[in-house]
């Protein structure tokens, strides 16, 4: 049996290309495989909602965005970029999580897009944390 010092030594020795491309299908099928994912369905719709609304908000650039965008109510990427002290990339990728999450909605306006609050979301939000809140102070713990 022959030994090879890494994959891409074995790789650069082998002439068979249909071989070659089998491996490589190999090592995309494990990683696209559905190890460790999440069983979603398992929940309700409102829970997986709440859920993708919170992870939006789970980075401090993102909430630093809808604080900047509750204090100027409309704004397009540049000012938010001149805002925080992100690169315009960055700060591009964080409002596509935020409007991926409904948080957000973008307008185009000549070449740039418009950003603001999405206030349908904050009142899900809004029900949802208000309904926790009365729970817990109507409750005793133990």
């Amino acid at each position: 049996m022959l030994r090879y010092k890494s994959l891409e030594e074995f790789l650069l020795k082998k002439n068979d290309n249909i071989f070659i491309f089998q491996i490589i299908i190999v090592i995309l099928q494990y990683n696209n495989s559905n190890m460790g994912a999440t069983k979603t369905d398992h929940f309700t719709e409102s829970q997986n909602q709440i859920a993708v609304i919170a992870k939006a908000l789970g980075h401090p650039a993102r909430v630093a965005i809808i604080e900047y965008l509750l204090k100027v109510n409309t704004c397009i990427t540049g000012d938010i970029v001149n805002e925080l002290p992100l690169a315009q990339p960055t700060v591009s990728q964080h409002l596509k999580e935020l409007k991926n999450a409904g948080l957000i909605q973008g307008s185009i306006e000549g070449n740039s897009v418009c950003y603001c609050i999405d206030e349908n979301t904050f009142d899900i939000l809004k029900e949802y944390f208000s309904k926790i809140i009365f729970t817990v102070t109507n409750q005793k713990c133990c």
